[in-house]
């Protein structure tokens, strides 16, 4: 049972309704994370606004679900795995075995992948302070300044879902399950 509001269209604040509309019209049900972002418009559009941020990175759709996923494990937020561990294998065609280490924090045996998510998992771990071996060893696997700072875009955005998913107690959506930590 979520500790705050788990709207719906019909409930959901006037101004949080567009939102909750796409949502429900992209994912073809309503995730419990939108439900409760609807209790502040001004979250809600934050979420959409810099989601569509993220999508433009240069990054791929493989490298952000990595970050997400990373940042959901580290932060404890199971509903933002079991969610992105739906993209990453239906949308990003991740193998499952790549999805499953990441949710267990292990290696992938995918090098750029795995400087990814080590350097995601340095950037949490420091606040942004990583050390210059954590950097090195990112531009080492063949990404760019640009793109240290796309991974701490995507932080960002996996930081308010996590929080707002933890801070609700929002259980994961029945749609989400099969994804859910150690379900796959």
């Amino acid at each position: 049972m979520s500790r705050l509001t788990l709207h719906t269209v019909d409930t959901a604040p006037e101004a949080s309704r567009p939102f909750v509309e796409k949502a429900l019209a992209n994912n073809g049900f309503l995730p419990n994370l939108i439900g409760v972002l609807a209790n502040s418009p001004q979250a809600l559009e934050m979420y959409m606004t810099v989601s569509g941020i993220n999508a433009r990175t240069s990054l791929t759709l493989a490298e952000r679900e990595v970050v997400q996923i990373t940042a959901a494990r580290i932060h404890g937020c199971d509903f933002c795995v079991a969610g992105h561990t739906a993209v990453a294998l239906k949308k990003a065609q991740l193998p499952t075995d790549t999805v499953r280490a990441l949710q267990q924090g292990n290696a992938t045996g995918d090098a750029k992948l795995d400087a990814v998510a080590a350097f995601a998992k340095a950037v949490i771990a420091t606040r942004g302070a990583v050390d210059d071996a954590a950097l090195q060893a990112f531009l080492g696997a063949g990404y760019n300044e640009q793109q240290s700072l796309e991974v701490v875009l995507g932080i960002a955005l996996a930081t308010l879902c996590n929080f707002a998913n933890t801070l609700a107690g929002s259980a994961i959506n029945p749609e989400l399950q099969a994804y859910a930590p150690g379900a796959i």
